[in-house]
This record gives structure tokens, C-alpha cells and sequence, in this order.
């Protein structure tokens, strides 16, 4: 799992028909300490995810388990709102 921030939402009103009915999210993906890292990516939200909410999201095959939706071209998943970060060092 990754964390990111949701940052937006994608509205695709023609695309493949295994994602008709999936919400997309503009996702930022963050490092531990919630800093911006990399590329923004498109995520399917499976869990009612805001923007400005930091979440968990899963990739690849885990993504497609997640949406229940094997058959789709997903490859990012948002599982997870996140509540608190606890680091102990």
C-alpha cells in the first residue's frame, strides 16, 4: 500500500465499459512524511475518498481485486481514508 493525497477528480463520460459507475480521483502519491513525490495518478476511489483526504491506494492486480472489478483496465485503487500517522523511531 502507498499513501497519497486526493487532489482532484477526473470526469470521463466515454471509457471503457467495466469502469462505467467507478468515481476517479486525482491522486498525489506522498512520502511517510507526507511530502509530494513523483506524478499525480488516476485512482478508482472504493472508499468514498475526498479531495484534500490523505489515503491508502494499491496498485496492479490488488487495485482490481479491490474496485471487485478483475475484468477492468485499473491499475490504481484508493482502499483506505487515513485518520492518523503514527511513526515510533
Amino acid at each position: 500500500m502507498h499513501l497519497g493525497k486526493v487532489i482532484g477528480t477526473v470526469v470521463a463520460t466515454r471509457k471503457d465499459e467495466n469502469l462505467i459507475g467507478t468515481k476517479l480521483m486525482i491522486t498525489q502519491p506522498l512520502s511517510m512524511d507526507l511530502k509530494p513525490i513523483g506524478e499525480p495518478i488516476i485512482a478508482v476511489d472504493t472508499v468514498g475518498a475526498g479531495i484534500g483526504e490523505v489515503v491508502l491506494y494499491v496498485r496492479g492486480t490488488a487495485s482490481r481485486i479491490a474496485a471487485r472489478k478483475m475484468d477492468s483496465p485499473i491499475d490504481c485503487a484508493i482502499v483506505g481514508i487515513v485518520d492518523d500517522i503514527t511513526i515510533d523511531n
